[in-house]
C-alpha cells in the first residue's frame, strides 16, 4: 500500500518493503474494527508486534511526546523501563478506558501469572479525538470491538477511513490510517523500518504536499485553534536500544511537519517506536544481557528513513481515505475529491499525477 507513486523529495535512497506497510517488519500484524452507521463513525486498530507472548518476551521501545495534549495509557512505564509488553491499541479519545479493559483481559487470559506470581501489566492504548465526524459522547466502541480488531489482524491491511481512523480528519480533509516502510542492508542482511499513523491534525490552509501549498486552494475553513492529533507508531527489526529508539521517535516530527503542520497548542502528537530485534525476558535467567545496537555514528541514515516513512504514511492516509459525512451531515472531503473540485487547476492536476490519484 502506501502511495501509488514513489515519495518525492525523499530524504533516503532506500526502497519500500514488499507491501510498503508497517507489517513488512516480520512478525507484525495490524487489525481493524470499523464502526460506521447513522450514529457512529469510529473504530479500533490494533498493532501486534509479534506472534508469540510479548508479555514474557518484551521489546525495546521509546516514546517521544511532541505535544502532550493526549490521553494515551502506558507511556510512563515505557519512558521508565524502555520496553513494551502488550500489543498497541488505537481508538478515539473517550474509548481509551474500554480499550484498556479489553486489552487487560486479553493479557490476563494469555498470562495467568499476572497479578499472582508476578506483577501487573502495562497496556498501551493511544488515541485521537474524532468528535468532528463521530458522535464521540455516545461511546460507540465496545470491548467486543477491540476483540474483533485482534481477530482481524493480518499482514495486508486497509488504509484510510478504517478502524480507529474511521472518524479522523487531517488538514480539514478526511484522514485516518496510513502506513509505509523502507528496507536497508546491514552487512548483507536486509532490515525493515515501518510506520503507521492515525492522522487527525492540521489546519487545512497549511497543507503542503511536495512544495504545493494546495491547502490554501482547497479549504474555506479558517480555524483559530489547532485541536487535532497524530499518533505515530514506528516499528523495526533493526537492533536499536531504547535510547536510540527515542532518537528515532524524535525524528518523526520532521516527517509530520513536511506536510505543513506547526504542532499547535491543542494538538496531541505522540510517537512510539519499538524494535523486534532484542527481546527482553520477563523471567531472565542471567543478570547480564546481550543486546546488540547500531553504532550511533552510523545512525543518520535511519533518521532519514524515519522522516520518509512518516511523511509517506501521512500522505497515504489522505490518499486512501474517502469522503465521509461529519456528525452534522456535511461532507468531509477526501484529498482526491478536494483536488477534483479544483478542476483544471495546474497545481491540482500535477499533484494528482505525483500522488497517483
Amino acid at each position: 500500500m502506501g502511495l501509488n507513486k514513489p515519495l518525492l523529495n525523499a530524504n533516503s535512497d532506500t526502497q519500500p518493503g514488499i507491501n510498503n506497510l508497517i507489517t513488512d517488519v516480520a512478525g507484525i500484524t495490524v487489525g481493524h474494527k470499523t464502526i460506521s452507521n447513522d450514529k457512529f463513525k469510529t473504530g479500533v486498530t490494533v498493532i501486534e508486534s509479534c506472534q508469540d507472548n510479548i508479555f514474557r518476551e518484551k521489546m525495546p521501545a521509546a516514546v517521544h511526546v511532541i505535544n502532550g495534549f493526549g490521553k494515551s495509557t502506558g507511556l510512563v512505564q515505557i519512558e521508565e523501563l524502555g520496553t513494551i509488553e502488550t500489543p498497541i491499541v488505537l481508538t478515539n479519545t473517550l474509548s481509551v478506558g474500554t480499550a484498556y479493559t479489553a486489552l487487560v483481559k486479553r493479557m490476563l487470559a494469555q498470562n495467568p501469572e499476572i497479578g499472582l506470581s508476578t506483577g501487573s501489566v502495562n497496556p498501551i492504548v493511544m488515541e485521537c479525538n474524532d468528535s468532528t465526524i463521530n458522535h464521540i459522547r455516545d461511546l460507540g466502541v465496545t470491548e467486543t470491538d477491540v476483540t474483533e480488531a485482534f481477530d482481524n489482524a493480518k499482514i495486508k491491511f486497509t488504509e484510510g477511513a478504517v478502524g480507529s481512523g474511521t472518524g479522523m480528519s487531517c488538514y480539514d480533509l478526511k484522514g485516518g490510517i496510513g502506513s509505509a516502510s523502507r528496507q536497508v542492508k546491514i552487512d548483507d542482511k536486509t532490515f525493515t523500518m515501518g510506520a503507521l499513523v492515525m492522522s487527525n491534525f492540521g489546519f487545512g490552509e497549511d497543507l503542503n504536499i511536495y512544495g504545493h501549498a494546495i491547502g490554501q486552494k482547497i479549504t474555506q475553513l479558517k480555524k483559530e485553534k489547532e485541536k487535532g492529533s497524530i499518533v505515530t507508531i514506528i516499528a523495526t527489526d533493526i537492533p536499536f536500544n531504547s535510547r536510540q529508539l527515542k532518537r528515532i521517535a524524535k525524528r518523526s516530527s520532521v516527517g509530520i511537519t513536511r506536510t505543513g503542520s506547526f504542532t499547535g497548542n491543542g494538538s496531541g502528537e505522540i510517537t512510539l517506536a519499538f524494535s523486534t530485534a532484542n527481546r527482553v525476558s520477563h523471567f531472565p535467567k542471567d543478570e547480564l544481557s546481550n543486546i546488540q545496537a547500531i553504532t550511533d555514528d552510523k545512525i543518520d541514515r535511519y533518521f532519514r528513513m524515519t522522516v520518509d516513512i512518516v511523511n509517506e504514511a501521512i500522505l497515504s492516509s489522505l490518499v486512501h481515505a474517502e469522503t465521509t459525512l461529519d456528525r452534522e451531515g456535511k461532507p468531509m472531503l477526501s484529498l482526491k475529491d478536494a483536488l477534483n473540485k479544483l478542476g483544471n487547476d495546474r497545481q491540482a492536476l500535477q499533484l494528482k499525477t505525483e500522488l497517483g490519484l
